[in-house]
């Protein structure tokens, strides 16, 4: 990986943590290669069964992108088709938790979204501010914010820029639990090892049933829903979750 992007794994648990907390956490195209590489690790694991994405210090989860390397691009068809790191994220094939600390501003907050669960610290602040500079964003902030916090307050959001606490964030859903920040990762891993415990085929597959619930008209949605219960059905995972069951143990997943 680099210093700028630490990449660790305890167990079943990945930690990705954005390292540059001088320049809160924010991402250069290099540490978007890195997370693309962090990703594929992850991806290409039978070992890995869930991921928690962080920010290294307390002051900020990620300040988006850094603005000092925008005018790096020769030509604005460079910068649309530039690695992004919300896209990354989103092509993770594994469930994926957000421990927000401090700013998650532009493409931090798009960063976040871009995760199956947020939890927040108390100092956290969520801002939508690329209107203040002359743009939008580009990583999913339009559709993440919708999705999350509904079209009125996604609107408020984008259209002026400000942010919004991590109380107010809960409140609206954009966040599931607002922690003291001592407790933000604990709770995060917490949460990791839970899903990490669950069948990994089922954690995946249940993560392409949330994609295609909000992307796909609902009786589509439910046919593909009984598609992929059928898929989990046959493997060798949900064999054993219905033994241990039967013999009242703890099942023993293998991801196969």
């Amino acid at each position: 990986m680099s210093d700028e992007l630490l990449f660790e794994v305890d167990g079943h648990v990945a930690v990705i943590t954005i390292n540059r907390p001088a320049k809160l956490n924010a991402m250069t195209p290099d540490m978007a290669h890195a997370l693309e590489d962090a990703i594929a690790t992850c991806n290409a694991s039978d070992t890995i069964r869930c991921i928690i994405v962080t920010g290294a210090g307390e002051r900020a989860f990620c300040a988006g992108s850094d603005i000092r390397t925008l005018d790096d691009y020769e030509t604005p068809w460079q910068f649309r088709n530039r690695d992004d790191y919300c896209d990354a994220i989103r092509l993770c094939l594994k469930p994926t938790i957000a421990a927000v600390n401090g700013y998650a501003f532009g493409g931090g907050l798009e960063t976040a979204m871009s995760c199956d669960i947020r939890v927040a610290s108390t100092n956290a602040q969520f801002a939508a501010p690329e209107i203040k500079l002359g743009w939008i964003g580009g990583g999913g902030m339009a559709a993440g914010l919708v999705h999350s916090v509904g079209a009125s307050n996604a609107a408020l959001m984008i259209l002026t820029g400000d942010p919004i606490t991590a109380q107010k964030a809960e409140q609206w859903g954009l966040v599931s639990e607002v922690v003291e920040l001592a407790d933000l990762l604990p709770r995060a891993r917490a949460i990791a090892q839970t899903v990490a415990s669950r069948a990994p085929i089922a954690a995946e597959t249940g993560k392409l049933n949330l994609r295609a619930a909000h992307t796909m008209p609902y009786e589509k949605a439910v046919e593909y829903e009984r598609d992929l219960q059928t898929i989990c059905f046959a493997t060798e995972d949900a064999r054993e979750g219905r033994a241990a069951f039967k013999e009242k143990r703890a099942p023993l997943f293998k991801r196969r």
